[in-house]
């Protein structure tokens, strides 16, 4: 029969292995930066800058891989993109002359396994209106072989004069949430998973206290 000293002590090592859980969670989603794909604001102000945004997230995080990121526009009225801008991971390049000096990479950093692509935008004018495509040639490196895939994303664009763009807070906020979605989850799973356990054990203590009595 296990004494309430025994079952106390499970009991805390159950909730020692619980927060550790908690812990590895919290850092993974805050301290890695996890990737979350949230959308692109598309309401830009004319005379003032404004991010492009464009994120891809791996479906598997622990398989390496490089990326190369180009983007092109689609004039309000005209039938066809138009190749605008490319970054590679070292450098970038502004390829068509109406973005020239106007065009600056605000992605990933410090690594050829891009996942954010997003461009800021300067001094923008009502010319800029129209979409963007933005895409992603990943490369994934596995073990014995190399698989490339193509990821697109589309950012339809509006210039104003006078714009209600979303601030930045809230799409930190958005990003933040997803994070804690997602510890939160993590969270619950190893509470009904620890808690399970523990009322598996002590049932398990009763039936073998009843048997010491039985026997006695």
């Amino acid at each position: 029969c296990l004494s309430a000293a025994a079952m106390m002590m499970k009991m805390m090592k159950m909730r020692r292995l619980l927060l550790v859980c908690v812990f590895c969670a919290l850092s993974v989603s805050l301290c890695s930066g996890a990737c979350a794909e949230v959308d692109s604001d598309t309401e830009a102000v004319a005379g003032e800058p404004f991010k492009l945004g464009c994120i891809s997230c791996k479906m598997r995080g622990e398989v390496e891989a490089s990326a190369t990121v180009d983007w092109l526009f689609k004039a309000r009225g005209e039938a066809d993109f138009v190749h605008i801008y490319s970054y590679d991971g070292e450098a970038s390049s502004i390829i068509d002359e109406r973005f020239q000096d106007r065009m600056e990479w605000h992605g990933s950093k410090k690594t050829f396994d891009l996942q954010d692509a997003s461009v800021d935008l300067l001094n923008v004018t009502f010319n800029d209106s129209g979409v963007y495509r933005c895409i992603f040639n990943r490369v994934l490196s596995y073990e014995h072989y190399e698989f490339s895939t193509i990821a697109t994303k589309l950012v339809p664009l509006t210039v104003v004069a006078k714009g209600t763009t979303t601030p930045d807070i809230c799409v930190s906020i958005t990003v933040f949430s997803v994070s804690t979605l997602f510890v939160l989850q993590t969270f619950f799973f190893n509470y009904r998973k620890y808690l399970a356990e523990y009322l598996a054990i002590a049932s398990e203590s009763k039936d073998n206290c009843a048997g010491v009595q039985v026997a006695e």
